[in-house]
């Protein structure tokens, strides 16, 4: 790699001798689009520098790529190959997140610029969909040689002084013509359109519109001034923008004609035909529908957008959004199968994995139970046929070999597989397998009541999609296996039972968050220290994690070693403990040493929240204890001690700051207000007073933290 600046380049500063090669690079091999990156100086970021054939608004998404981004010109960079995506659907089952950006069909060639160790950038080359899935041998030829010509040129400028470097915004080559024209061929053809009845409008590589015709002007209401110049979704706001740069991306991506319809107000339909080339694109604007018999070529069948097709993106944006936020199976599950139903005007999904050589359905939608279980537990392989297994099923030939198929037909699945056909009434199937990190871990299959066409392009998303439900469905796999370990760690480590102390009621409660995970290293005990006296201690580790889960258990079984110790002594030992282990969190602690002949309580406190007594008369106050440090802070601190008398009827409650912790409230006023509800609370059991209390605090709005609690009462003599 090298180590280039990373500023923006002046004029002279170099990029501009790029122009002429990426000129080159696209005349021999045919491409559309050609793009030049360059590595920045921390070698983590490639920086779209030169770019021809497409405007900056569409490659947008890519101008900044990091290195280890799944798209293809950073696995070019970074592991100096050659990456060739011969079409839609490849692009789809490799790179899910950029086919769903752009779902258009086009070839992508990424190759990388190096010289000797020393890598400087990636060319990336498209081509349009009608492109053969393979790359020719001159084709690859011209690529390696220009690739390797760019890398000798910014070498050769490296070694001078002046090194060619990525700038903020990248340079744009201007669109290369089929041919030029005098200025009386010009304006005879300009004449030529103004006599056509329908309207003509071309743009410019950038989308801006270059010319009209008056026609075109007449038809969308608009004045010839107000145009040119302008973005058509710009100045015609009654165009629907989603619409057309959808239409607009798909025939400069794809190199083919599209069309779409639009309302011009009040009541115009209007037919837009959008023909794309190397120097800009072309739009014929009719009536809709168009004239019986024109003599104009249609443009090649396209995917048109509808709104129903909007929609469906706009579910799809949506599903990726919540993906990213999701955490564990079934949230992955319940998101997709709340999402995908809609966004593909479908009837049935059914999200299998594999568990021990068998299809388990982990989540489903449309379909009976009675249906579900028939192909709940089906084995992944049949009998063996000469050499090898033969799946049985669509879904476990998707989940086995990684192979989408689609059945727009009742008659075809019956053909392919006349036992799955007679499992369920669907007229149509898609089964998608669900692929991540090059291993297949799961399968979506996606049915419709009636028979449905899979285009290209729907294939094409649909593929899109199942990558990104892989991603988050193993991201939520790994999430789900570290929270029960870390969950049954917590358990372990929590009291399973509080001892029967004669002469004491007691009741505890241990609540998760409602954040996600619900592991946390909040921790309570009682402890038996003889015939009449009880220690009892709670507090709270910092963080939701094994770490923290891991810690809680040190700590409490530090607080059993040294319990019958005073209690400042106690903290102390346990504070030195955590000093000297350094896990890197801190924990707040309170411990309590309880004489019940006596009926006093003697208590000293790390940092934790102070606690609640309640007299026998119900009055309730917030005890005042002198605070000491949080544990694992200063192994020297000192941890004074408080007495209290704690008389039979009277309720001690020690708690987490969950109990008492809101968003946007003060501490103290929510501490006060648990103290009113204890005080007011008549209950003949702990156990029900304990339910009160936390009851409040498991509103999902207010539960943002652990909480723990734990009850202490004398019963009278």
């Amino acid at each position: 790699m090298h180590n280039s600046g990373d500023i923006p380049p002046a004029a002279g500063s170099g990029l501009e001798l790029l122009d002429p090669y990426l000129s080159q690079i696209v005349l021999e091999t045919g491409a559309s689009i050609g793009h030049v990156y360059l590595l920045t100086a921390n070698e983590t970021e490639l920086r779209l520098s030169v770019m021809s054939g497409i405007s900056r608004e569409i490659i947008a998404p890519w101008a900044r790529v990091g290195l280890d981004h799944p798209i293809p010109v950073s696995d070019a960079v970074r592991e100096r190959r050659l990456v060739w995506i011969g079409g839609q659907e490849e692009m789809a089952l490799r790179y899910p997140r950029a086919a769903l950006v752009l779902p258009y069909p086009f070839a992508v060639v990424a190759a990388p610029i190096a010289t000797g160790t020393t890598t400087w950038g990636g060319l990336v080359l498209l081509w349009p969909g009608s492109h053969p899935p393979r790359l020719a041998l001159r084709e690859r030829d011209a690529v390696q040689t220009w690739s390797d010509r760019l890398g000798l040129l910014l070498q050769q400028a490296s070694d001078r002084g002046h090194p060619v470097l990525p700038g903020p915004e990248p340079r744009m080559l201007p669109g290369s013509s089929t041919r030029t024209t005098g200025a009386a061929e010009a304006q005879a053809a300009a004449d030529f359109t103004e006599r056509l009845p329908d309207g003509c409008c071309g743009l410019n590589m950038t989308g801006h519109i270059a010319y009209l015709t008056t026609a075109a002007a007449c038809l969308v209401g608009a004045e010839r001034s107000a145009l040119l110049g302008a973005r058509p979704c710009d100045a015609l706001p009654w165009l629907d923008k989603l619409v057309f740069e959808d239409r607009y991306r798909a025939a400069v991506v794809s190199g083919r004609p599209t069309s779409f319809t639009a309302l011009c107000p009040p009541d115009r339909q209007l037919s837009f035909h959008l023909y794309p080339d190397a120097s800009g694109l072309s739009i014929r604007i009719t009536p809709a529908p168009s004239p019986h018999g024109s003599e104009f070529p249609e443009p090649h069948p396209s995917a048109s957008v509808t709104p129903g097709r909007t929609a469906g993106l706009y579910h799809l944006l949506h599903l990726a959004a919540a993906l990213t936020e999701a955490v564990g199976v079934q949230d992955v599950v319940d998101q997709a199968a709340d999402q995908l139903l809609d966004a593909f005007n479908a009837q049935g999904l059914v999200l299998f994995v594999a568990a021990n050589d068998r299809l388990r359905v982990i989540g489903h939608r449309g379909y009976a139970a009675e249906a579900i279980d028939r192909v709940d537990g089906a084995p992944l392989s049949g009998p063996p046929t000469s050499s090898a297994p033969v799946p049985p099923t669509p879904p476990a030939l998707a989940l086995t070999a990684g192979v989408p198929s689609f059945f727009g037909s009742r008659d075809e699945m019956r053909r392919a597989y006349p036992e799955t056909f007679r499992l369920t009434d669907k007229a149509a199937w898609a089964f998608l397998p669900l692929i991540a990190s090059g291993r297949p871990v799961g399968c979506w299959t996606l049915s419709y009541d009636r028979p449905h066409p899979f285009p290209p392009e729907e294939r094409a998303i649909l593929t899109s999609t199942a990558g990104l439900l892989a991603q988050a469905l193993d991201r939520a796999g790994v999430y789900d296996d570290e929270h029960h370990l870390v969950h049954r760690l917590q358990t372990a480590l929590l009291p399973r039972a509080l001892p029967d102390i004669a002469g004491l009621d007691v009741a505890a409660r241990y609540l998760p968050s409602t954040r996600g995970i619900d592991i946390g290293g909040d921790f309570y005990d009682l402890i038996r220290l003889g015939p009449t006296t009880v220690a009892a201690t709670i507090g709270d580790v910092q963080g939701h994690n094994a770490d923290a889960a891991a810690l809680m258990g040190q700590v409490r079984t530090a607080v059993h070693a040294a319990a019958g110790a005073p209690p400042g002594d106690v903290l102390a030992r346990v504070n030195r403990l955590l000093t000297d282990l350094d896990p890197g969190l801190f924990t707040s602690c309170l411990y309590a040493h309880l004489d019940l002949t006596h009926h006093r309580v003697r208590m000293a406190t790390a940092g934790h929240p102070p606690p609640l007594l309640r007299h026998p008369d119900g009055l309730t106050e917030v005890l005042s204890l002198s605070p000491g440090l949080l544990l694992g802070i200063d192994s020297t601190s000192d941890y004074p001690t408080t007495e209290i008398q704690l008389p039979p009827g009277a309720v001690l409650a020690l708690y987490t700051d969950g109990l008492v912790e809101a968003p946007g409230a003060d501490i103290d006023e929510t501490t006060a207000q648990l103290a009113v509800r204890l005080s007011e609370a008549r209950h003949h059991t702990m156990d029900a007073l304990a339910d009160t209390l936390v009851h409040h605090a498991q509103q999902p709005s207010r539960q943002n933290d652990d909480i723990a609690l734990l009850l202490i009462s004398p019963r009278p003599d």
